[in-house]
């Protein structure tokens, strides 16, 4: 057999595995979408649906914002004990969870822009308590000071501070890209069906090959970007795993997740301007593990309001919500009763 011949039927049997893995995800996407309906109801906010889970009765009306790449599942152990007191509604941001597909770039003023849409074509009446972890910390304070006029209160968990992504060190930068290039590959690997395959290895058990396999045809994307964002998924009740599995297949995933990261200084910039928040209840709740500067820089954040204070919570690290969700089911509860009085 000539070489030319031999590179046609490498080329034909490429061509087939692409085709063969697009068939797979197109098909299991759907299986999910049959499994999985959505919680809450979706909503137009302009040309493409954003879900929105709300449960409870009462005002002020509590709004969860979720950390980097996370979905309304990652307050599942909150949500429904702050229903018992008032409405509570947990979201997806563009591209996460059920959440549709999302405009670009996905900057903190692009977010707040659209949650704002989701809340009001929602009917979800004000004012709010917002609750944002890591990430969402930022957003929700980007959310109060653009509308100050819509917000009660805020609990932030963990919040991440503006100066991470405006003060960076070249290293910090490189991880950044880095980061944000893998999830970019993964969006790659996920249309091919490959991200499906793995988490079908992993629910099987089959884990060593699941790793073996990702990192052979990823270079290590999928796997660093499990380990950095998705590993707390352990702590979530498990009848909710095969939901976060089908969430982080979609190629939206990915991309979404790719555009926050590559955004995260352009967002932190937006953030740091926005100024004070006045005598706003603020409640902070930092983690147990927290360094001395990530202390030091969320006392910082809770002084920005005249009632403002921050909490340390024992035994707990990033993802308190989900090591001590009593904590910030009680630290909800204050803000609430406070922005009621």
């Amino acid at each position: 057999m000539s070489i030319s011949a031999l590179l046609g039927d490498l080329v034909a049997l490429v061509v087939l595995v692409v085709l063969v893995g697009m068939a797979y995800q197109t098909i299991g996407s759907a299986r999910d979408k049959r499994r999985f309906p959505p919680p809450g109801q979706m909503v137009d906010v302009g040309g493409y649906c954003l879900h929105i889970h709300s449960i409870g009765e009462g005002s002020p009306t509590v709004v969860f914002e979720s950390a980097l790449g996370s979905s309304s599942l990652s307050w599942a152990l909150v949500h429904s004990h702050v229903a018992k007191f008032t409405r509570a509604c947990s979201y997806d941001r563009a591209g996460l969870g059920w959440s549709g597909a999302d405009p670009m770039p996905r900057t903190a003023q692009r977010i707040v822009k659209e949650l704002h849409t989701l809340l009001t074509n929602a009917r979800t009446k004000g004012p709010y308590v917002l609750v944002g972890h890591s990430f969402g910390g930022l957003t929700a304070r980007l959310y109060a000071a653009r509308y100050p006029e819509e917000v009660a209160g805020m609990v932030l968990v963990d919040p991440a501070d503006p100066s991470q992504w405006l003060q960076m060190t070249e290293e910090q930068r490189k991880r950044l890209e880095t980061g944000a290039r893998l999830s970019r590959r993964g969006g790659i690997l996920a249309r091919l069906g490959i991200a499906r395959l793995t988490a079908f290895l992993v629910s099987a058990g089959a884990l060593g090959i699941a790793r073996f396999s990702v990192s052979l045809v990823s270079g290590g994307a999928l796997n660093q970007i499990a380990e950095r964002i998705l590993a707390p998924v352990k702590k979530l009740p498990s009848e909710l795993w095969p939901m976060l599995r089908a969430i982080w297949v979609q190629p939206r995933f990915f991309e979404a997740l790719a555009s926050e990261m590559e955004c995260l200084p352009e967002s932190a910039a937006q953030v740091a301007a926005s100024g004070d928040y006045g005598d706003t209840p603020l409640l902070v709740l930092s983690a147990g593990n927290s360094s001395t500067a990530q202390m030091m820089e969320q006392e910082a954040v809770a002084r920005l309001s005249l009632n403002g204070k921050i909490i340390v919570v024992p035994n707990s690290g990033h993802w308190i919500q989900l090591d001590q969700p009593q904590f910030v089911i009680d630290a909800i509860r204050e803000v609430f009763q406070s922005a009621r009085r």
